[in-house]
């Protein structure tokens, strides 16, 4: 089932009154949430910030080429379907979300400038250069919004049937980056709780063969995360941001494999997180 999008159309106001709406998501295109099992039993929510690579027809591609939307700077490439065969054999909760982060970005505070990036690697995005003002509330209003409204309810949800809860952030990067080849396959990172992450580490690192690493090449933060800062920390609930290397989950098969993997990492992990203290 998907959230709907009722909320997404409310105006955007200030204090001088209400402002021109900008009306970005046609009603055919699809809602911004994909959401899956909301009652699973588990106690893991497993959200992708960077699930789909859709641009609404509004924005004409952004004035990208198809080519270049095919690529990670549009979507974390295998995500959705490594979350969606964990979310299964864990029978957890899964919510991700359906637009590019070209768009708008998930897991970045609108405030920030990457939150709609005029630039992405080395590419320029046309579309999201010079718009108005109510043109980029528009974004965050029909697809930021009613993305992380869904994770507010889910988690408020949880909590008020009295359920232990566990965020997993699933994300895949880029094998090579402005040119440099990274080794590791997957990594784990965490902001300023490391307890359950760091058991999540050491489940994977017994694996033999397997490269992953601590918090590189990124590290969850609040000026560069949203997710993690204001849906587990703020709650003071555990969680483990993981990346896996998108060139080992393009294809089905290494999507199947690197779920069992997670799958099997996180319930060892949430198995012995409370001898490890809660």
């Amino acid at each position: 089932m998907s959230e709907p999008r009722d909320g997404a159309r409310a105006e955007d106001r200030s204090a001088s009154g209400p402002q021109p709406r900008c009306a970005l998501l046609a009603a055919d295109e699809p809602p911004p949430v994909l959401a899956e099992r909301r009652h699973g039993r588990s106690s893991f929510v497993i959200v992708v910030d960077h699930a789909g690579a859709r641009i609404p027809r509004s924005l004409e591609n952004l004035g990208l080429p198809a080519a270049e939307l095919a690529r990670h700077i549009a979507w974390d490439i295998g995500s959705l379907g490594m979350a969606r065969r964990m979310a299964a054999a864990l029978d957890a909760p899964l919510v991700a979300q359906n637009y590019s982060r070209l768009v708008i970005d998930c897991n970045r505070d609108p405030r920030v400038a990457s939150s709609i990036p005029p630039m992405s690697e080395w590419i320029s995005v046309p579309g999201n250069i010079g718009r108005s003002p109510q043109e980029l509330a528009a974004r965050r209003a029909e697809i930021f919004d009613p993305y992380h409204a869904h994770i507010r309810a889910l988690l408020d949800e949880r909590q008020a049937a009295g359920l232990r809860t566990i965020l997993i952030a699933q994300h895949t990067m880029t094998d090579e980056y402005k040119g440099v080849r990274r080794a590791m396959h997957a990594a784990v990172l965490y902001n300023r709780d490391r307890r359950f992450a760091g058991l999540v580490l050491e489940m994977l690192r017994r694996e033999s063969g397997l490269i992953i690493a601590d918090n590189e090449p990124y590290f969850v933060s609040d000026e560069t995360d949203y997710t993690i800062p204001q849906h587990a920390e703020a709650r003071a609930l555990p969680y483990v941001e993981i990346e896996v290397r998108q060139d080992l989950v393009t294809e089905e098969a290494g999507q199947a494999l690197w779920a069992a993997r997670l799958a099997a990492a996180l319930a060892a992990a949430e198995a012995a997180f409370p001898a490890a203290g809660s």
